[in-house]
């Protein structure tokens, strides 16, 4: 018997891989996406569409929900207002998700949630699990009251598991995208004094991360969606240019970065040294554990 499955965000970096994967698994496939149906098919194959929560309402359910809607944390400088369009992206339309989710016929078995490794805020060089207590800054109360909403799922008897991912690693997309032009042409070079940790993750991980979720019936709560080898930043660097064969010479100095970025530059220059203590206890097995085998299987898709 197929599988019912809802997904938010299926039309990104990480949801598009997602649907490839459900669909090749033969589960029956909704996506909850703004853009057009035939946009969503084109980039998701043969699935059904909803373009708002509302059309949800009364609906008969799913046998399971992935959330991964939200706008992108470093797309635009963090003014007020984009933190408040961060916010309402993520917290917003997963309360309202959850709250139509109450009158579903048919209550989903789990709910898989996105969040970020941001939920810890920086932790300097320190070893980040499930447990570590955060930092009080902008991502951690943003990924705090993400999860809450998610978390409201509970109440309907609805098994939840929450995705806190690092910074991934993937071919066409991402933040690899933006890094690789001028690494290629050999002005890449460390962020501040790169000694802030970078908890990456290949993109293949994260989606096979997220099925091992949704399908271990023992799985609840958050886990580190991240390699279990975090990196600083000057050795993704060196890493990146070393697969690139091209030099990196040229550091962005952290007062440069926090003129240029202002808040958001913390997102470059502090970082979390988080390990996937939960997943691997759980049984969970990586299939791109370490950076620079990694991002020469990225490479070597040629889309990048």
């Amino acid at each position: 018997m197929n599988t019912s499955v809802l997904v938010t965000g299926g039309t990104g970096f990480i949801g598009r891989l997602l649907c490839q994967q459900l669909l090749a698994r033969g589960h029956d496939l909704t996506i909850l996406s703004r853009q057009t149906p035939e946009r969503v098919k084109a980039i998701c194959g043969n699935v059904a569409t909803v373009r708002s929560v509302d059309e949800l309402q009364r609906h008969n359910g799913f046998d399971a929900v992935i959330n991964l809607a939200g706008e992108g944390i470093a797309d635009k400088r963090w003014s007020q207002k984009r933190k408040q369009v961060l916010r309402s992206s993520r917290i917003d339309l997963t309360r309202t998700l959850i709250e139509s989710m109450g009158s579903w016929h048919k209550k989903p078995a789990v709910l898989v949630s996105g969040s970020a490794v941001g939920f810890y805020g920086d932790q300097g060089s320190q070893i980040v699990t499930e447990q570590t207590a955060p930092n009080e800054e902008f991502t951690h109360r943003l990924c705090q009251d993400w999860e809450a909403e998610a978390l409201a799922a509970e109440t309907y008897g609805v098994r939840v598991c929450l995705s806190r991912t690092g910074i991934v690693v993937g071919p066409d997309g991402g933040f690899l995208k933006r890094m690789i032009p001028p690494f290629r042409l050999g002005l890449g070079g460390r962020l501040g004094n790169g000694t802030q940790f970078m908890p990456w993750i290949h993109r293949n991980d994260v989606v096979n991360a997220l099925l091992f979720l949704m399908e271990n019936g023992e799985a609840s709560g958050p886990f580190n969606v991240v390699s279990p080898n975090p990196s600083t930043n000057a050795d993704f660097t060196r890493s990146l240019g070393h697969v690139l064969n091209r030099p990196t010479p040229f550091p962005a100095p952290a007062a440069l970065l926090s003129l240029v970025l202002g808040e958001m530059s913390r997102l470059l220059l502090t970082g979390q040294r988080a390990i996937p203590q939960k997943l691997q206890s759980s049984g969970f097995s990586f299939s791109h554990a370490d950076l620079e085998p990694a991002l020469a299987d990225v490479l070597s898709s040629g889309r990048t």
